[in-house]
């Protein structure tokens, strides 16, 4: 199984066990057994036939607009279902002191991700390092969430002011602007992170988890905030490193960006870019040091929910997941 990146507009349409991809010229046939979740960029009619289809397969679908803005996620009904684990998750986040445990190793993981990539550029002042290794020690003496968000929040802008000097192009970058991003950095930095948090809700299907019981961000409406949690956890390896790959290479330049009055975003050329660099990047595998065994990037964010998912259980301690290769 795959996921499928689809830009073309057209239909999506049910026949037999596959559904088909039809557009002006072409029809593509893809057997649902082939798939594992489809990301729809182009402007797609659907029908309740085929949306039962997907939901009847376990299959997730993500759209995204005009700009590719991430627009929200078809997710099916649960066929893993556990009540002691939506128990156990609603306990660890009532209770201050269990969520603060959860909480402090999801940014304790996304500052040691930030300062393995810095590492990995020499021009950067030690004094970064030793400035991020304080707000790793500080994050776990926080005791309330506003304070811990408030530690992330202070070790990231530190994290972006540094992107200037790794990245080898001349990009206007001050600060980290989503709503919407104002220029190219900012630009591919959010459509990386939808990448990467539609992954994590792919993953969290995968398991007994809920997705809408988070313990750093507050869970609300309309939002599956626990995807939010633990895609803190893998931006900073899976999503920048892509990032600074992709523009120190040149492979993007300012002409795969569309730039309006207010906003910037990625154009189709530049988007099949990332997208192919980053399904080529969830497919590779390393050697797991605990289960002595390969596995993919896909596979270690799922592990990194089972590990929570023990935590929960009381059978072992979570430690965030940090990159050891």
């Amino acid at each position: 199984m795959k996921d499928y990146y689809i830009f073309k507009s057209g239909r999506i349409s049910r026949k037999d066990n596959s559904i088909v991809m039809e557009t002006e010229d072409t029809k593509i046939p893809i057997p649902v057994n082939d798939i594992d979740n489809l990301y729809l960029f182009g402007e797609i009619d659907l029908n309740t036939r085929v949306i039962n289809f997907f939901a009847k397969n376990g299959i997730l679908v993500h759209f995204f607009n005009y700009y590719g803005w991430w627009t929200g996620s078809f997710y099916p009904r649960e066929n893993l279902v556990s009540g002691e684990i939506i128990v156990r998750q609603v306990e660890h986040y009532l209770d201050i002191k269990k969520r603060l445990e959860i909480a402090k190793e999801f940014v304790y993981s996304a500052i040691d991700g930030f300062i393995k990539n810095i590492k990995k550029y020499p021009n950067i002042d030690d004094s970064n390092i030793a400035t991020m290794n304080n707000f790793s020690a500080l994050a776990l003496e926080q005791d309330t969430i506003a304070s811990l968000m408030g530690i992330e929040g202070n070790a990231r802008e530190l994290y972006y002011a540094l992107f200037p000097q790794i990245i080898k192009q001349e990009i206007e970058f001050t600060k980290r602007v989503k709503h919407p991003p104002d220029n190219m950095l900012n630009a591919i930095i959010s459509f990386v992170n939808s990448l990467i948090y539609t992954a994590v809700i792919k993953e969290i299907y995968r398991t007994q988890l809920n997705p809408t019981i988070s313990y750093l961000h507050e869970p609300s409406y309309r939002r599956f905030s626990l995807a939010l949690d633990v895609a803190e956890i893998f931006k900073p390896i899976y999503g920048d490193r892509l990032i600074f790959d992709l523009l120190n290479n040149r492979e993007l330049t300012d002409k795969h960006f569309d730039k309006e009055l207010n906003y910037c975003y990625l154009k189709e050329n530049g988007r099949k870019i990332v997208v192919k660099s980053f399904d080529e990047k969830m497919n590779n595998t390393i050697m797991h040091k605990k289960l002595k065994r390969k596995v993919s990037y896909s596979r270690i964010i799922r592990l990194e929910l089972y590990k929570i998912i023990k935590h929960l259980l009381k059978e072992e301690p979570y430690r965030a997941f940090k990159i050891w290769w």
